[in-house]
């Protein structure tokens, strides 16, 4: 298995993952509480569908866990086919700095796991 072969790697990924749980989660305090406060200020929320970069179906199905375990956002469909990913975000109105943190975060580390022609 790859991620016993890339022990560091397995490392800065679970650390990226558990400082984005909490990052996301105090961010999505603040959205609930701005929410419900004075003025009930809501973001727009939305299914977005962004694109990954070719990986075995376990490393997709572990990026797809990893964002649905983030807070604020939930993986809904993973096309193989086409390397896309169906999200319902909790916020939408920076969509690019999400996905880039999706990507700087998760997936280059799962690409070294698990990318294209990986068991």
């Amino acid at each position: 298995m790859s991620i016993l072969r890339h022990p560091l790697v397995s490392l800065v990924l679970l650390l990226r993952f558990l400082r984005a749980v909490v990052v996301s989660g105090w961010q999505t305090v603040r959205v609930i509480l701005r929410a419900s406060g004075p003025g009930g200020e809501r973001p727009p929320v939305g299914f977005v569908r962004i694109r990954f970069a070719p990986m075995s179906e376990q490393g997709a199905a572990l990026l797809g866990c990893m964002i649905s375990l983030t807070p604020g956002t939930t993986t809904i469909d993973i096309d193989m086919e086409r390397h896309e990913m169906l999200l319902h975000m909790l916020d939408t109105t920076d969509v690019p700095a999400v996905v880039n943190g999706i990507r700087n975060d998760f997936e280059r580390y799962l690409v070294i796991l698990f990318g294209k022609g990986r068991a």
